[in-house]
């Protein structure tokens, strides 16, 4: 396989996301042919991921995380908005056209066991994708190759999922994404379904793929930990939007949105002296309904730095700070600063750790 090649560069991304919005249709009547509302999945979201280089997205279950890589590859529908992928908009393909440009872009499923077909044998699943594109291929040859890319023997083309562990199924899932020699592949959650113990083996497997055919990657997560080994840039996702975004080493040393500083509360520290003594964040309430977000910021309803004058009117935009680090809150310097406090709260939702 040939290391990425085209016309974008770090200066310019590979992909670009612009507004992207999914919403899902709330139908009612005895047909379900009246639309009452909608399910807004992701709504209005903003990325750029340069060639190359790996964007982590993380953000607690239903705030939109894998609709939105989904969406990237058309495999949701987008309500709105534009993905670019070397300049070309893919939410725009039809037909063909859409077809030549999913060779490019492939996904790599969190539950290896259930995206794997239990019938077809390791042969046919890594080879089922040339196929399907029409793409000329000497079978056994690319089979050895891609395996071999993944770390597995030969000899596993002629199993079938079951009978393999669950990080070799993710290998196989992995070699799968490859097999089109894309130059763009989303992870879903890659690791989530893996013992600990492994994890780190996918995940380094990842790295080296990339440093070789120089891939750019998506990796969405709810792991914090998963997301800072492997990712250049992180997004933290809130309620369909993203409330920041910043270099991994800044955005983990430093977060500046509420949201964010509460989901790094939560990350358990190794030394059992500084865990004892740290102050843990923990949210009041529930995350509201896509369904019917809340008015103005949509954190508002459960941030400790709420201003009511602002947050519960006026919707936050994701902004720089000057740095590359862009955040959407009115009030990120003021907190930052230490100039706004936190609202007290009961002792009972706001401990030490």
């Amino acid at each position: 396989m040939n290391p990425a090649s085209g016309s974008a560069t770090p200066a310019e991304p590979l992909v670009r996301i612009e507004g992207l919005k999914v919403h899902f249709p709330i139908r009612d009547g005895l047909l379900l042919n009246r639309q009452v509302g909608a399910v807004q999945a992701v709504d209005g979201v903003d990325l750029e991921i340069p060639a190359g280089r790996t964007l982590g997205l993380v953000g607690e279950s239903g705030c939109g995380k894998s609709t939105l890589g989904r969406a990237v590859l058309r495999l949701a529908p987008v309500t709105e908005g534009r993905v670019l992928f070397d300049g070309v908009d893919v939410a725009s393909l039809k037909g063909e056209a859409l077809r030549r440009q999913r060779q490019q872009m492939q996904m790599v499923f969190q539950d290896p066991l259930a995206s794997l077909n239990p019938r077809q044998s390791v042969e046919t699943i890594l080879t089922e994708p040339l196929r399907a594109h029409r793409i000329p291929h000497e079978r056994s040859t690319k089979v050895r190759e891609l395996l071999d890319q993944v770390g597995l023997p030969a000899n596993a083309a002629r199993k079938y999922p079951h009978e393999f562990s669950g990080g070799q199924r993710q290998r196989i899932g992995v070699a799968r994404a490859l097999a089109l020699e894309p130059r763009f592949i989303i992870a879903d959650e890659p690791v989530s379904a893996l013992d600990v113990s492994i994890q780190a083996q996918v995940l380094n497997l990842l790295e080296d793929l990339q440093r070789e055919l120089g891939l750019t990657y998506l990796v969405i997560a709810h792991d914090l930990a998963v997301v800072r080994h492997v990712s250049d840039e992180v997004a933290v996702m809130y309620l369909g939007g993203i409330v920041e975004q910043a270099p991994s080493d800044d955005l983990y040393a430093a977060p500046l949105h509420p949201y964010t500083k509460a989901l790094m509360s939560a990350v358990p520290v190794p030394d059992p002296v500084v865990e004892a003594t740290r102050e843990r964040i923990i949210l009041r309430g529930d995350l509201p309904s896509p369904a019917n977000p809340p008015q103005g910021c949509r954190f508002h309803t459960r941030c400790p730095f709420r201003q009511e004058t602002r947050c519960d009117t006026e919707r936050p935009v994701l902004r720089d700070l000057g740095t590359g680090h862009r955040v959407a809150c009115h009030f990120a310097e003021e907190i930052a600063s230490g100039a706004l406090l936190p609202v007290l709260q009961d002792p009972a939702v706001r401990a030490p750790g």
